[in-house]
Order: C-alpha cells, then structure tokens, then sequence
C-alpha cells in the first residue's frame, strides 16, 4: 500500500476576519507626524523666508504731526482769519429797472375796448394718432326709415315669430302631439334578426408562417408518461459566502 496522503482543502478568504502580520507596523521615532509617544522626540524647526516690507503700515510715526488746538474734546483755539479777496456783492444780482423803462401806454386795460388783432401762424400739423376724414367720408343721413331727423316717416312693420307666452297656439295642458310618441324597436319584444355590418376584408399576414406538416410528428418518442428511471445532473458545487442575486421586482 502507498503511502496515505492526507486532501488539503484552499482556505476561504472570507473565514480569515484578521489581520496578517504584515499589517502591524510599529511607529516611527524620526519626524513630527505619527512619531512613537513611548519616544522622546527633538525639537523641530521649520524654514521660513523673510517677511516682505512692502505691505502698508497704518500705524501712524513720527512725520505725523498733530496741532496743539486738537484735543480729546474737540478744537479748542481762538478765531482764526484768512486773507482772501473780496467777495461780489449781493446788490449786483438784482437788476432793477429805472423810471424811464417803464411804458404805461403800452399796457392794456381789460375795461376798455381793443381792435380786434390777428397773427399769421402756419397750419398746424396732424399727428400721426389723429384719425382725420377724407371730405368723401361725409355723407347725409338718409331718408327711408322710421328714424330721420327732421323728416316725418310712415308707420312701419315688422314679421316677428310667433309668441310662445299669451298666443292662441300656446299649449296650457302640455299635451304630448303624435310626433312626440316613439316607435318600439320590434327587437325589444320579438325574436331578433340577425344583424350584418358592412367592413373591409382582412388582410393577410406577409409574413411566412412554418407550420409543421403531419409527417413531423413522431408520438412514438413521447414517453413522459411512461415510467422511467430517476436522472440526475452533475453540477458544481457552490460555496456557502457567495453573494446571492438581488434584483428588485417592480410592482
């Protein structure tokens, strides 16, 4: 007899839930970032360029100069006055007529009588909104009618339809007339008739049909209900951490 060899099965990944031993690292003792906290770890400096001068400073220096008149309270000083030139004189504005611009003929007296006075203007233009006639759209109003102005018209007629309220035809018993009772379709009492509409022909399908002849058949190959020996299948077989099929379903 040779000799027994034991069947090694694979491992499945799924039943190893821990780590492998390369996945622990121990922290590092050289940097700032991560560095073991049992260790003692140096001082660390960082290199940085020089700060630029060119950004504005508001702090005010020694060229700003403050007047000694400015307190916290407000200015406190004497009136101060300046030489300037002289200002225009607010009589120059006013230009006041003398007595000989005055002319008392020339005003009109609205009790005395005037000649009537007139003035040469042009036509006045028609704006392009204003809907204005041509001389042939004026017409007389006519003659015939009842409704002339000024003119005395005969008595006038008109055919009107025959009052439903207060007439002599008017129906005060709301009887039915013969044209009002319906004839009954014979159908709803008797034995009805066969009926027939009038349509068009069917058309035929174009497409090729392969219907099988009677020589195809062969019965004699039917044996599902015979009796026969169980069948079985050689499948595979699947492993119990496999994701199953999930589809969702619409209603």
């Amino acid at each position: 007899m040779g000799e027994h060899t034991e069947r090694k099965t694979p491992m499945i990944a799924a039943k190893e839930t821990g780590p492998g031993p390369g996945r622990y690292n121990l922290p590092p003792t050289v940097g700032f970032v991560g560095h073991d906290y049992t260790k003692y770890s140096s001082p660390a400096y960082s290199f940085h360029g020089r700060t630029s001068h060119s950004a504005h400073d508001s702090s005010p220096g020694p060229r700003y100069y403050v007047e000694p008149c400015l307190t916290r309270y407000g200015r406190s000083a004497g009136p101060a006055y300046s030489m300037l030139a002289r200002g225009k004189s607010a009589d120059n504005k006013d230009t006041a007529p003398g007595p000989g611009v005055y002319r008392p003929e020339n005003c009109i007296i609205p009790t005395h009588r005037k000649a009537p006075s007139y003035s040469m203007g042009s036509r006045t233009l028609y704006r392009t909104v204003d809907q204005v006639p041509a001389p042939n759209k004026y017409s007389l109003p006519p003659v015939l009618g009842p409704r002339v102005a000024g003119k005395a018209s005969a008595p006038a007629f008109t055919v009107s339809g025959r009052t439903r309220h207060g007439g002599h035809s008017e129906d005060l018993a709301f009887t039915p007339g013969p044209a009002h009772y319906n004839q009954v379709d014979n159908n709803s009492y008797m034995k009805k008739g066969p009926a027939y509409s009038m349509l068009g022909r069917n058309q035929v399908s174009k497409t090729q049909i392969a219907t099988p002849g009677p020589g195809v058949y062969s019965p004699e190959k039917v044996t599902n209900h015979k009796k026969r020996a169980p069948a079985f299948s050689m499948g595979i077989r699947h492993s119990e951490y496999t994701t199953p099929l999930i589809i969702e379903v619409s209603n």
